[in-house]
């Protein structure tokens, strides 16, 4: 017996030894390096003015899609926001060609962007609150910090993998439509959002239904959606009286094509990967924590 209880408190300085140093090293450890990932995150979402960097670079990229030439165009991203958009839209009718692009004095703020990077600059306060010096006293406080941390990282993480949906209403009524010169027609709608590491635009032509047209409100199934099914309208989709533009009057506007264009952005696709490894870390000392909490929990000393 004596035998016995001499190896389990040898074990059990050995196991008390060991979190010690967890707790006081390789915790350390792991938070330095999530802050320079995260700060290599956060150098991906420049903003203009930002230190004495000066304005964000402006960056071009072209639109394209492998199922449709209807659209074409450049979307001009400047940090957070669109500076510029040049788009020729072919119509289907017609083949008449319609240009359009962003008034000179106006920028699109697209929020899905800022609302990532200001989860990350969250993440990096979490991180730094804790600095060398903090001395970790107990495993929870750990499992605390981790959390909270994976919270802020799982935020925007999906603000770029999960878009806001709008309805079409929402669209019609979005200062989007209001930002290019020439006007649009009011027979278009225009939508753009992240989905990904993409930039994506969305144009909605429209049509008027007959006074005695007996056509109903058409939801699209969520079972036959693709991945961004609930941001992108399907033909068929309505608009009622109530809700569409003040130019049609009363009458009920049913969607007749939907022309959607994409690019991608690199630096979208590097803060995603960042993410990703951030949060396999924060899991990994979670685990390592979680190893010790149960040993003490279900093991008698």
């Amino acid at each position: 017996m004596a035998t016995v209880m001499a190896a389990t408190a040898a074990e059990r300085a050995v196991l008390e030894e060991e979190f010690r140093w967890l707790l006081h090293d390789e915790v350390h450890a792991v938070l330095k390096q999530l802050q320079d990932i995260l700060k290599e995150a956060s150098l991906r979402f420049t903003l203009p003015g930002s230190g004495t960097e000066g304005p964000a670079k402006q960056e071009n990229f072209i639109l394209g899609s492998c199922g449709t030439d209807q659209v074409k165009g450049v979307l001009t991203l400047q940090g957070d926001a669109l500076s510029q958009a040049d788009v020729n839209l072919k119509m289907p009718r017609n083949n008449q060609l319609l240009h359009f692009a962003f008034r000179e004095d106006k920028q699109w703020k697209l929020q899905q962007i800022q609302d990532a990077r200001n989860h990350v600059s969250q993440a990096i306060y979490l991180l730094t609150s804790r600095d060398q010096s903090y001395q970790f006293k107990t495993g929870a406080e750990v499992l605390k910090l981790m959390d909270a941390v994976m919270l802020q990282l799982t935020r925007a993480r999906n603000r770029l993998t999960t878009p806001a949906t709008l309805t079409l209403p929402e669209i019609a009524a979005s200062g989007l439509t209001r930002m290019f010169a020439p006007a649009l027609p009011s027979d278009l709608l225009v939508n753009v959002y992240i989905n990904l590491n993409k930039l994506c635009l969305t144009v909605y032509q429209l049509h008027a239904l007959q006074p005695n047209s007996t056509k109903v409100r058409r939801d699209p199934c969520p079972a036959h959606c693709p991945p961004d099914g609930f941001v992108l309208h399907s033909p068929g989709a309505m608009l009622d009286p109530l809700t569409a533009y003040s130019e049609w009057g009363s009458q009920r506007l049913e969607v007749s094509h939907v022309h959607k264009v994409e690019c991608v952005i690199p630096w979208l696709n590097d803060a995603l990967v960042y993410f990703t490894v951030s949060l396999q870390l924060c899991q990994q000392l979670k685990d390592k924590i979680s190893v010790f909490s149960s040993y003490w929990s279900y093991r008698p000393f």
